[in-house]
């Protein structure tokens, strides 16, 4: 297995402004392993010491980002085009044919790409896959909760979405087959197999995730809460630093932990 640099990985942060970006940069400050070469921001924006995506991509081992769809897919497209730098990626709310180009670029790049960057949400998949892999869906309905502050755009959350499709594996389907994610109205009884989701969106949480399941003598819900926004950074430099230096492919949090099977 490729073993990271020794040198310092040089990381270029995208979206270097906003909340993600400048909890990314505050936490390689004073770090050995990792230094921050670059930070740059969508066209228009201006601040000290940003630079061109262009001047990021060339400086870097590997760019950070947590920005919007169309920035994330436009960076793949253009760092694919260098062929050299890897990417890190943890922006929600990409459409189906977004995420098709980012998988796309990571046929000449390595990228990491995932809808959660926290090692208790990425043992949380698995314990749902299992779980959802042993109740068998006659017995127990599935439901994904989750909250975040009431800024985020997108939902349900990324997170959310892999834990109902790690839900759906479990039980050997497509969740894109029996997902439900709201309810209004006169909606009738519960298919069986339907995994439900319910969003809350206010104040400034940071993120919690839980998945009920729930049957007629016993209810189960595991959960996740998230207390600082640094975990989430510290999981994106932990991926910048595992892939540094890989060849192409598309991974995510389960391969940079080494949970994959």
């Amino acid at each position: 297995m490729t073993q990271p640099p020794a040198a310092p990985v040089k990381i270029a942060v995208a979206g270097a402004l906003g909340r993600m970006g400048r909890a990314v940069i505050a936490l390689c400050e004073g770090r050995e392993d990792v230094t921050v070469v670059a930070r740059y921001e969508r066209p228009g924006v201006e601040g000290e010491g940003l630079v061109s995506i262009d001047a990021a991509i060339a400086a870097a081992d590997v760019v950070i980002d947590f920005t919007t769809p169309e920035a994330s897919v436009a960076l793949a497209e253009k760092a694919a085009g260098r062929g050299a730098v890897a990417l890190v990626i943890g922006t929600t709310g990409l459409s189906q044919d977004q995420t098709r180009r980012i998988d796309e670029a990571a046929g000449r790049i390595a990228i990491v790409r995932s809808g959660s960057f926290s090692l208790g949400i990425n043992m949380l998949l698995g314990l749902v896959e299992q779980a959802a892999r042993a109740f068998d869906a006659s017995d127990f309905d599935i439901e994904v909760f989750e909250a975040h502050h009431r800024r985020k755009v997108d939902a349900p959350s990324g997170t959310a979405l892999m834990l109902g499709e790690a839900a759906a594996r479990g039980r050997g389907v497509d969740l894109k087959d029996v997902i439900q994610p709201a309810r209004h109205g006169l909606t009738g009884a519960r298919p069986e197999g339907e995994i439900g989701f319910s969003v809350l969106r206010g104040g400034g949480i940071i993120g919690e995730h839980s998945v009920t399941f729930a049957g007629e003598e016993e209810i189960l819900t595991i959960s996740h809460s998230s207390r600082d926004r640094s975990l989430f950074a510290r999981g994106a430099v932990t991926a910048a630093r595992w892939v540094a230096g890989r060849g192409a492919g598309a991974f995510d949090m389960q391969d940079v932990l080494g949970l994959r099977g």
